[in-house]
């Protein structure tokens, strides 16, 4: 009989979907010993540090624990030190490859699973809205706005625009389809492109991950939405950069490290840069006053783009799935790869 402890706050009817998919599983929740959530779907919660008689509950009950739902977030290591007998982590992110590393977390016997796929709809929305935004001439409108400033313009269109996606995983290929059904051309690479063709990932055009500069050379939008590994740390440097269409926007969901800060100021100060749209930055929080706050060109989210009211009924459903297989011996979904960090 698996026992399952609950590591980041869940809704209670949520916790009791869990409980109730299989008797013979134990599932464990307090939410007493994990930090409450600042908004919907949030999982890291208000900053938290548990008492001593708090540590010894939570370290009887990662000991017992044999599958834990996401990552303990006060205290990371409590899997290695008091979670010996954890043989699966499900995680609430997709992206869990520097935090894993950060704290060591990878070891023989425990298999960890990423979210991968549970933000795409969100994300993909979050993208085509940024694309919008810029068509629509959205950062003119809301200088003149704030100016009080009556004066018309004329926008685009996006079914006349060709979008460049870096990175063909679930959230890519759920960009590229609703950014076709706008009209948009679509091209699009990924890490491993041999052994697939552009109709099965849902673009008009692949391309090897080595041509990057000459596929977002075509583009009006290039989305960002590969993974921080050793491969993409500052892939956006002055070259590609250089190598982008003049008018160009660039859109951020992936990781702030992809891009090269000062080059990707000096492109909107310079060109070809028209704008750009970042959930995500090189530092995070952005700091006071740093100079992408106050461009007028630059729309700036909290790395809050994947985040949805539906977002703990997806992961449950995810999780539920993967364990029905970790009770079957069935390989598990989105199983994270150390070497490729993802």
């Amino acid at each position: 009989m698996p026992n399952v402890l609950i590591c980041s706050y869940l809704e209670p009817e949520l916790v009791e979907r869990i409980a109730a998919s299989d008797p013979s599983v134990s599932v464990q929740y307090r939410p007493d010993l994990i930090p409450a959530p600042r908004y919907v779907a949030d999982h890291s919660g208000h900053p938290f540090v548990r008492d001593a008689e708090q540590r010894a509950e939570w370290s009887a009950l990662m000991r017992d624990a044999d599958v834990l739902f996401d990552f303990d977030y006060p205290e990371p290591k409590s899997l290695l030190d008091a979670g010996t007998g954890v043989r699966w982590v499900q995680a609430t992110s997709a992206g869990i490859g520097q935090f894993v590393a950060k704290h060591g977390l990878h070891r023989p016997g425990t298999v960890l699973t990423t979210a991968a796929g549970v933000h795409a709809k969100p994300l993909a929305e979050f993208v085509l809205w940024g694309m919008l935004a810029f068509a629509k001439g959205y950062p003119i409108a809301r200088k003149q706005q704030r100016e009080g400033v009556w004066k018309r313009f004329v926008g685009g269109e996006l079914g006349a625009a060709t979008v460049a996606i870096v990175g063909l995983g679930s959230i890519g290929r759920e960009v590229a389809r609703m950014a076709r059904t706008m009209g948009a051309r679509v091209l699009g690479t990924k890490r491993t492109t041999e052994g697939f063709t552009a109709e099965q990932l849902g673009v008009d055009e692949l391309y090897a991950w080595h041509d990057l500069h000459a596929m977002i050379g075509d583009a009006d939008y290039v989305v960002l939405i590969a993974p921080h590994t050793r491969e993409t740390v500052g892939m956006m440097d002055a070259a590609a950069f250089a190598a982008m269409k003049p008018g160009s926007v660039l859109i951020n969901i992936g990781r702030g490290t992809l891009v090269q800060e000062q080059a990707l100021l000096d492109a909107l100060d310079r060109g070809p840069l028209a704008g750009a749209v970042l959930d995500v930055t090189p530092v995070e929080p952005l700091p006071e006053g740093h100079p992408l706050w106050s461009r007028d060109d630059v729309i700036v989210f909290p790395h809050s783009a994947s985040t949805s009211v539906r977002e703990n009924e997806r992961l449950t459903d995810l999780f539920l799935d993967n364990l029905r297989r970790f009770r079957s011996g069935e390989p598990l979904r989105n199983v994270f790869d150390p070497v490729r960090e993802y």
